[in-house]
């Protein structure tokens, strides 16, 4: 799973952009003068839309690492939403004016193209405003930002950490908006299934425990506030004075606007009896539909996507017991999921030196791939990639696993961070798999590629297209296997069930939102056809009930990748080139997948 804070889909999401390469790398006549010159211009004109975007909001500009607004945190109310996709839409519209289509090179058309697609999808998703969930079971807008503050909020000078001071003392501004939204769905009945509440009140009221709050441990912001001070260069009474205002802005700002959270949070709760998909919210199905297209960018129908998960849950099944067969288990499938699932052999010690142990395995599992990386891509990323255990004021609401995009100037690692808040549900057979899912030569290879693209425009560097990105993931599990890993039987029936695993989301997505599965039908289809625990059940069913659509997008688009790579094998027999397969997919930055296939077939042709 991958995560980002920033986008020019009104900046609230991922960045959806246009990319400006559609061809596969084979050799073009150039353009005339005059189109190169109206690509030249288009180009600036991308550029200068992106940072107009992001200007919009200090949280995006903080992770582009961009000291500007560095003082401020956004605007989180319904109003300050449309204000961003107003802009994105006068954009377009200015783009219309000042540009002639028919004068760029098909390449800038393509941007041209997409680029207005961008702004069709802004009011999409606006118009679906109140059917979003504002409070899901991994939590609000607000769990961000003491994220934003650890990770991204650098401290190099005085001025930085007075502006780090300003932002704690914004929070209880952004948390009155938060807060006034909620209540707003909470009066006109736009209530999320009653069990987020479990999980997102508990982590709302872990950021006003420990110091300074209280007299326990060192609250994760406070501790990375004073480190950050103590790392400066300057006297100790700057440095005192810079803490005594960070203390004041915590105990007052910070937890006036977390107070106000977690009663309005504690109000809608109230009212959240029920546990059912969108359909049973006004306009439910349409809404869905229009999820499942935004998330996997093709025009296939929910009826279309169940039907697809039940073929693949039915094929990888086989596989699996094919490995049942070969370890020599006695018993039937069922029970070899049993055996694996609760087998202390295959679990960590539920201890810090399990956690421990968890992280060094998987750094060596990312190091063994990147010393062979070079025999499936001819161009590897630059920037660094650190493996991190998700902090504990956030376990409740944390995904299994995620990426988090490191900074496009290097200054910042791309993240692979896992959740070990009970190692007893962490499968050793799995590790492999998540690691090359999240790390190399997964969305680590990808994202940071993309943002390394020094001949794109940023805006297509952050474009967000996610059966793209979550496609690549789920497709970079099984490069693993090609390049040699995965000897183990029992770490290759982990790859495999976390496969089925993305099989199981295209069945359960469609049939919690679009045939009214009940929690429960869910949880029983995912315990009987995947290795997961009780404990990653839960939340990846809750995940599934409010976030909906987006589950869709990794079977999705890893299977739209492997059969254009099979199109291609066949069709170009000895000269097909892994390595060149994989610079068409990556080049050109996230695209959606009917571009994808037509930059494929280009590639194709070419080598023809």
């Amino acid at each position: 799973m991958f995560r980002t804070a920033c986008s020019i889909l009104a900046l609230s999401a991922a960045l959806i952009a246009a990319p400006a390469l559609a061809q596969a790398p084979a050799a073009a006549a150039p353009a005339p003068a005059a189109a190169q010159s109206e690509d030249a211009r288009l180009a600036a004109f991308f550029q200068a839309a992106f940072l107009e975007m992001a200007r919009m909001s200090p949280e995006t500009l903080t992770q582009l690492g961009i000291k500007q607004r560095y003082n401020e945190l956004g605007d989180y109310t319904y109003e300050g939403q449309k204000k961003q996709v107003d802009a994105g839409n006068a954009l377009v519209a200015r783009m219309k004016r000042e540009f002639d289509r028919a004068k760029l090179s098909p390449a800038s058309q393509l941007s041209y193209d997409l680029f207005q697609k961008t702004a069709e999808t802004q009011t999409v998703q606006l118009k679906w405003y109140w059917q979003s969930y504002a409070v899901s079971s991994t939590g609000s807008a607000l769990d961000n930002l003491p994220v934003l503050l650890i990770n991204a909020h650098k401290v190099a000078d005085t001025a930085d950490a007075e502006a780090y001071i300003a932002r704690l003392k914004a929070f209880e501004r952004v948390a009155g908006e938060v807060s006034d939204d909620i209540d707003q769905r909470t009066a006109k009945g736009f209530l999320p299934p009653a069990f987020v509440f479990g999980r997102v009140i508990p982590d709302a009221q872990n950021q006003i425990k420990g110091a300074p709050f209280d007299g326990g441990a060192d609250h994760p912001v406070w501790a990375d506030f004073k480190a950050k001070v103590d790392a400066l260069s300057i006297d100790a009474a700057a440095k005192a004075k810079l803490k005594a205002d960070a203390e004041a802005a915590l105990k007052g700002e910070w937890k006036r606007g977390y107070d106000r959270y977690i009663a309005a949070l504690t109000a809608m709760s109230k009212k959240a009896t029920s546990v059912t998909g969108v359909w049973a919210l006004p306009q439910g199905d349409a809404f869905y539909a229009d999820m499942v297209a935004f998330y996997t960018t093709t025009p296939l129908t929910p009826d279309q996507i169940h039907a697809t998960g039940l073929s693949e849950v039915a094929r990888i099944r086989k596989e699996m017991d094919a490995i049942r067969v070969k370890v020599g288990f006695k018993g039937d499938l069922d029970a070899f999921l049993t055996e694996v699932r609760t087998n202390p052999k295959f679990k960590y010690p539920n201890t810090d030196a399990g956690k421990q142990q968890y992280l060094t395995d998987a750094k060596k599992i990312i190091a063994d791939y990147m010393a062979v990386a070079d025999k499936q891509f001819s161009t590897l990323p630059k920037q660094a990639l650190e493996v991190r255990a998700v902090e504990p004021f956030r376990e409740k609401t944390a995904s299994t696993a995620f990426y988090n995009p490191g900074a496009p100037d290097g200054s910042r690692p791309g993240i692979f961070y896992v959740n070990l808040s009970d190692m007893t549900q962490v499968s050793k057979v799995q590790l492999p798999a998540i690691a090359y899912h999240e790390g190399a030569p997964g969305h680590h290879f990808q994202i940071a590629r993309a943002q390394e693209q020094a001949d794109l425009p940023m805006f297509r560097r952050f474009s967000y297209q996610g059966a793209y990105i979550e496609g690549w993931g789920l497709y970079a599990e099984k490069l693993g296997k090609e390049a040699g890993f995965y000897q183990d039987p029992y770490d290759d029936f982990g790859r495999l069930s976390l496969e089925i695993w993305r099989a199981v989301r295209l069945v359960l997505d469609t049939g919690i939102h679009q045939k009214r599965w009940t929690r429960d039908q869910a949880i029983a289809y995912m315990r009987a056809n995947t290795l997961s625990s009780d404990l990653d059940i839960a939340r990846e069913v809750d995940r599934y009930f409010t976030t909906p659509g987006q589950a869709t997008s990794y079977k999705i688009g890893q299977l739209k990748i492997l059969e254009l790579r099979e199109k291609a094998r066949k069709a170009m027999g000895p000269k097909f080139d892994l390595k060149a397969f994989h610079e068409v997919i990556l080049a050109a930055g996230p695209l959606p997948l009917d571009v994808v296939e037509s930059r494929v077939d280009a590639f194709i042709a070419g080598a023809k």
